[in-house]
């Protein structure tokens, strides 16, 4: 038996634009991302002390995991958070510099730029992909020439924070400007992020490709 398909869903704009709300977790889980960096940059602002601030913003954000799990809700962006605090004290602790609590960021937000941009380029965008998976035919809604373009635009718009943020965020490190990187990092994470979703909204509201069309072609020999 297959799988149900999204209730209520006409058009792969709205799987996408679905998929793409439910992954900012909404204002609670954009904040919980936040927390971190935001206690991080303070606490060592403040007390010029790596290991303490390392250790309050790691506190903090296990606090916000133990309220996620008492209230049985979606710990998703909390645990998320933490793995990120945790790999930033890892980078951080071994050379004892505090602006290394930003390059794992950097180097993320490279590498995803890289790859976001190579999908592009071999012809099978990230967001196709995902779309292909979604309507169950991986390869089907390359054939629509339409679809591809869009395909392309949203990818590079995905692609777009990414690239920001390292163009930004890497002179600050080589600077060791440690309180602008973590205002550019607070400013530039969901923020941008938002940004960048309503642009990505704007650019599917003005498309309409039915999924019974991509689901229901048989796919190319």
């Amino acid at each position: 038996m297959s799988e149900p398909r999204e209730a209520n869903v006409a058009t792969v704009e709205q799987v996408v634009r679905q998929r793409l709300a439910e992954a900012f977790g909404g204002v609670r889980g954009i904040v919980e991302a936040a927390v971190p960096t935001i206690t991080f940059t303070l606490c060592y602002l403040t007390t010029r002390e790596l290991r303490m601030s390392l250790i309050v913003a790691s506190a903090l954000t296990a606090v916000l995991l133990i309220v996620r799990v008492v209230q049985r809700s979606n710990p998703q962006f909390v645990i998320n958070a933490l793995v990120g605090i945790g790999i930033a004290a890892l980078f951080a602790s071994r050379s004892g510099e505090a602006r290394d609590v930003f390059l794992p960021g950097i180097i993320y937000n490279a590498g995803y730029a890289v790859v976001l941009v190579a999908t592009v380029v071999i012809g099978w965008p990230a967001i196709g992909v995902m779309i292909g998976a979604l309507v169950g035919d991986l390869s089907g809604w390359r054939r629509d020439p339409g679809m591809r373009r869009l395909c392309n635009r949203l990818t590079l718009l995905f692609a777009l924070p990414c690239v920001l943020r390292v163009l930004v965020q890497y002179p600050l490190y080589l600077s060791d400007q440690i309180g602008w990187l973590g205002t550019s990092k607070v400013i530039m994470g969901w923020p941008l992020q938002i940004a960048t979703l309503a642009a990505m909204v704007w650019l599917l509201s003005r498309n309409s490709t039915p999924v019974t069309e991509i689901e229901d072609e048989t796919p190319a020999p």
